[in-house]
């Protein structure tokens, strides 16, 4: 069988996928949705070979939600002596497809990680030396993972060359070197959603994007001391037998930070099945606008209109790389806009949350609309005077009173269904919203305006994220009309222009008709499945069948010298 044949055959030979990720059963952020959405098209496909690994950091007392363990699912194996005394807990993800999940407690590495990180150094170059914060964490956790994987194929007897591990992020990225140093004949994949450089430059204010063709990776690790993090994913980036990003976005970054391009661009697909039906679409979205038409009634004072435009943003509190700077100044300017109904904005973004406000829970029970103190909060939170959304939010002057063209208000909790105000979850809300904006400035993907056009929600994000990116790739001429989507052009020095397209955007989507808001709806709707995880796990298979080619390729070569 030639190279050739290997690759397309292997997808149908794999006996065991695993995929290895900090966001297995534990919902942090947008990996957790990129998994957790794709696991019902690969479990089609690959049944119950598919396994994923997480971390165990739950307690008996706080056990996982997503995760239900089983007494049965690799009981032999459970019971057999595991390396290193590792401990696991096995059972199906609570998600669409049940795959299953090994959870694995790790703190038994740790007592080793000097050594580990020694080996690292002399077999791929990968420098330790200045690592702090999470680092011994995620590879703890990293290394436990790629034991587990060790110990299931030889205790299954199963065949190396018919397994694909692939590991998620730098947090996964010693497994995977882990592995390829202990059982090499496995085929790799090492996805980066977003480089932990890049991502670090953004975060500390320095221009990306202009000046990205001068930047060099190691350099800029050792400015931000970035140097353990980044070192480690460039090493698993250039050692994976397929490396593979989520957008054209991140491989340019990947590029030139990583000096690695992507074997294969993977895009963020979305499970349709997360979408409720047309019947229970249209209640949910009565649910949802009622509550929150009655929650900012309850803050403010005023009673809305039902034809009240509500809009939004949300996602990880990453002030500026998620553009919610850009939203809040967009607001403003829509303050000065000839606009024919009045707009509710809320920005749904998780901060660090003390509680509900009790003041406007008692309100919303007694079903009482009486102007709060400070309106522009649903719950409290530890640090109002570092809070940048609610200091900005102040020095803007939102008064959320009836002379106001636009009520903004900040919900700083993660909307999980149970946060004392709302009680509904993101997915919950999403129909009732009119339009979502994200004006991300540093986005690898953008699952937010994805999920918003699946939801047919009408969305504006930009051309640095990675999903804007795609649309206009199938959509030149993107636009509410044609796909749901406007793409707004940003730079690193385009802010203020940006801002006012954002906010002309806006004006005219509140002043169409509802015939053409239906419209819009319709075209969201339709071009949210060309994304739909049955049309991108192509990518995948040929991620897939890449390694497994790359695999064979070193094997036959017998390459096993590791040096960057």
């Amino acid at each position: 069988m030639n190279a050739i044949q290997y690759m397309d055959n292997f997808c149908q030979e794999i006996e065991l996928i695993f995929e290895t990720s900090w966001e297995v059963c534990n919902k942090i952020g947008g990996i957790y949705t990129v998994l957790s959405s794709k696991a019902k098209t690969l479990k089609s496909e690959f049944k119950d070979k598919l396994i994923f690994i997480g971390p165990d950091v739950w307690s008996e007392t706080t056990p996982s939600p997503y995760f239900e363990e089983s007494k049965t699912l690799l009981k032999k194996w459970k019971e057999s002596e595991l390396p290193d005394g590792l401990t696991v807990r096995v059972g199906r993800w609570n998600i669409p497809g049940r795959p299953i999940a090994i959870l694995v407690k790790f703190d038994n590495m740790y007592a080793s990680k000097d050594e580990a990180y020694g080996r690292m150094w002399e077999l791929f170059g990968v420098d330790s030396l200045h690592a702090y914060g999470d680092y011994d964490e995620g590879c703890a956790f990293a290394r436990a993972s790629a034991k587990i994987i060790e110990s299931l194929v030889s205790f299954t007897n199963t065949n190396p060359m018919n397994v694909l591990a692939h590991f998620d992020e730098w947090t996964t990225a010693i497994g995977l070197l882990t592995l390829k140093a202990e059982m090499p004949e496995i085929a790799t994949v090492f996805t980066t959603h977003a480089t932990s450089i890049g991502r670090s430059i953004c975060g500390n204010g320095k221009p990306l994007y202009d000046y990205l063709d001068g930047y060099n990776g190691d350099q800029m690790a050792r400015e931000l001391n970035m140097e353990a993090k980044h070192s480690l994913e460039k090493a698993a980036a250039h050692y994976a037998d397929a490396f593979t990003t989520v957008s054209d976005v991140t491989d340019t970054e990947a590029a030139q930070l990583l000096e690695k391009k992507a074997t294969v661009v993977t895009p963020n697909g979305f499970e349709p099945n997360f979408v409720p039906g047309k019947i229970k679409y249209a209640a949910a979205r009565k649910t949802a606008r009622e509550k929150m038409l009655s929650v900012a009634s309850s803050l403010t004072g005023q009673e809305y209109c039902d034809d009240t435009f509500i809009l939004a943003t949300s996602g990880r509190c990453e002030y500026r790389n998620k553009g919610i700077d850009m939203f809040l100044d967009a607001m403003n300017m829509l303050q000065n806009s000839n606009i024919n109904r009045k707009i509710l904005a809320f920005v749904l973004v998780p901060a660090w949350v003390k509680d509900k406000r009790e003041d406007l829970s008692l309100a919303l029970d007694a079903k009482r609309t009486e102007r709060l103190v400070d309106p522009i909060i649903t719950h409290t939170i530890n640090n109002y005077n570092e809070d940048p959304i609610f200091g900005r939010i102040h020095q803007l002057h939102f008064a959320n009173d009836s002379n106001a063209k636009v009520d903004v208000i900040y919900v700083p909790c993660y909307l999980d269904g149970k946060d004392g105000i709302f009680d509904l979850t993101y997915y919950d809300m999403l129909p009732g919203l009119d339009a979502t904006v994200f004006a991300s400035y540093y986005e690898p993907w953008g699952y937010t305006p994805l999920e918003s056009i699946a939801f047919g929600v009408p969305t504006v994000t930009t051309t640095l994220a990675g999903f804007g990116r795609w649309i206009l790739s199938e959509w030149p001429e993107a636009s509410f009309s044609t796909c749901g989507t406007e793409v707004v052009e940003r730079t690193d020095s385009n802010y203020s222009q940006a801002t006012e397209e954002i906010s002309s955007l806006l004006a005219r989507i509140v002043n169409a008709s509802s015939k053409e808001c239906l419209s819009y709806r319709k075209a969201a709707m339709a071009a949210a499945q060309r994304a739909d995880w049955e049309n991108f796990i192509s990518y995948y298979r040929t991620a897939y069948n890449d390694a497994a080619q790359n695999r064979k390729l070193r094997q036959d070569s017998s390459i096993h010298v590791f040096k960057m």
